[in-house]
């Protein structure tokens, strides 16, 4: 498959006559396009992005950002803290360079929805999204991080959850034959991470469904209060329609599918608000052995002792280039620092934010407004003091925190209990990152509080569904990659049905 997929090369307008027409390549679009291809339906995936095969993937992280990531890793959700929002823009979305993570839909986070809005119950049993999931794990090869390949980051992470107590496991990975290269975030160059480009999308391309890459689409079109089909431009400049006779389903992120609505003048409901996340933070720590963070499993071991608090740790894994740029000091202190790179080990903490933003289409794409209240930023303040502590118990000489106005470096773990009392209350003081994206599309029975059923349709628009993470009605406090799956496996049943 080339770089367009299935798409036809050149500047001539395209047209193309299909049952139903995702948006959206990533794990929903993936997920629907499958099931719907295996019901028989006549399937085309409209992705915005390029197909990259694994001997494409480059080595180097920002060449892996500009190669794969939306807007090259530079789009942010702003706010008095302007954070880094990390995005897929390919064939495969995010699957493609996430840490391969795979969590199933909490049973309380599924509870905490239902009992909001009983309706929810009914439509979307937890029975059927564990049958669901079952099939998923099945076909994905999920399976905890093998011992053998999980490198020496990750088997301290599991040194000082044990020292402290803290519940902790070998993550659940989407990988078959890793190697412990360390190249999730850039893409597997061997293709043992089952990213939806590696499974998923071919399987639905076996099954008779088709593939444009290379295809942004601009609006959704309607007639006489129905979707119709989509159109849009490609990536060498000409324009493409697509006529959907059953159905035209989002799949397309809790970002880029409320800018889609909204640019079609859909605006039913409270599309685009509701926008929530799981910012998260980082911590270095410093040891006498080399750690050499960049080998090894991407990410193999997280702490899930302190889920309830909405708090969850992982040992982190990426270039050298992007831990030098971690490292405190400048100058001559930076270079002392770069001397021991392999050295350090960094560890992140996601943190399940209770605020609220806002996604609106602008002429650069779409702007994310989001500003975490004061009870997320104590559950940061936690974060990082819980990180330092997990390096201290695992053996770090030091830990570095990354929060302005306190020490660059901390030799004394009894530091890190003053940091979650008196640390910054502002979130200025941290650097951040989200990576997981929710409910600006969400489900519901209210169609004054919702924008889709529970069902998938979209209240005020027929034939028109959402499949991705903009219909959950709050953050997971996990990684949703596979309740990502499940739910656009369940959405797919319901197309198919009608």
């Amino acid at each position: 498959m080339s770089a367009f997929g299935d798409a036809p090369v050149g500047d001539r307008a395209i047209r193309e006559h299909v049952e139903v027409v995702i948006v959206g390549s990533g794990a929903a679009g993936a997920a629907a396009g499958r099931a719907l291809a295996r019901a028989g339906a006549r399937v085309l995936v409209l992705e915005e992005g390029p197909q990259v095969a694994p001997e494409g993937f480059v080595a180097d992280s920002f060449g892996a950002m500009a190669q794969l990531y939306r807007d090259a890793g530079a789009a942010v959700a702003r706010g008095p803290l302007l954070i880094p929002i990390i995005q897929g823009r390919c064939v495969g979305g995010s699957t493609v360079f996430n840490g391969a993570i795979c969590w199933r839909l909490p049973r309380d986070v599924w509870e905490r929805w239902c009992a909001a809005d009983p309706a929810l119950a009914e439509a979307l049993p937890f029975d059927a999204i564990e049958r669901a999931l079952d099939e998923i794990e099945r076909d994905l090869g999920v399976a905890p991080t093998d011992p053998a390949i999980a490198g020496r980051k990750n088997d301290l992470m599991a040194r000082g959850a044990a020292a402290l107590g803290l519940e902790g496991r070998p993550i659940r990975r989407n990988v078959r034959g890793c190697e412990g290269l360390g190249r999730c975030l850039q893409g597997c160059p061997r293709g043992h991470k089952r990213s939806m480009d590696a499974s998923f999308l071919p399987e639905a391309r076996a099954a008779g469904a088709r593939l444009f890459a290379g295809c942004r689409v601009d609006r959704v079109l309607t007639r006489a209060g129905r979707a119709v089909g989509v159109r849009g431009v490609t990536a060498w400049g000409g324009r493409f329609e697509v006529e959907a006779t059953r159905a035209v389903v989002l799949a397309a992120s809790a970002v880029q599918t409320p800018s889609l609505l909204r640019r079609s003048d859909i605006l039913h409901g409270p599309v685009g608000d509701g926008f929530c996340a799981h910012p998260g933070v980082s911590v270095g720590g410093r040891f006498d052995e080399p750690v050499r963070m960049w080998e090894g499993a991407t990410q193999g071991y997280e702490v899930i002792g302190l889920r309830g608090e909405g708090l969850k740790f992982e040992a982190l894994g990426f270039g050298a280039e992007i831990l030098a740029m971690r490292l405190p000091g400048v100058g001559a202190e930076l270079a002392r620092g770069v001397a021991t790179l392999e050295q350090w080990a960094e560890w992140g903490a996601a943190v399940r934010a209770e605020a609220r933003g806002t996604v609106r289409p602008s002429r650069a794409g779409s702007t994310v407004r989001y500003a975490l209240g004061d009870g997320d930023l104590a559950k940061v303040r936690r974060g990082v003091r819980v990180l330092g502590e997990l390096l201290f118990a695992a053996g770090a000489r030091e830990v570095s925190i990354g929060v302005h106005g306190w020490p660059e470096r901390i030799a004394d773990p009894s530091a890190l209990a003053r940091f979650e009392a008196d640390g910054p209350r502002d979130a200025r003081a941290y650097a951040m990152a989200v990576t997981h994206m929710f409910g600006t599309c969400r489900m519901g029975s209210d169609p004054r509080t919702s924008v889709v059923r529970p069902d998938f349709r979209h209240h005020a628009v027929d034939a028109l569904f959402v499949a991705d993470s903009s219909v959950f009605p709050s953050n997971t406090g996990v990684n949703p990659q596979n309740a990502i799956l499940a739910l656009a496996t369940l959405c797919a049943g319901r197309v198919a049905a009608r």
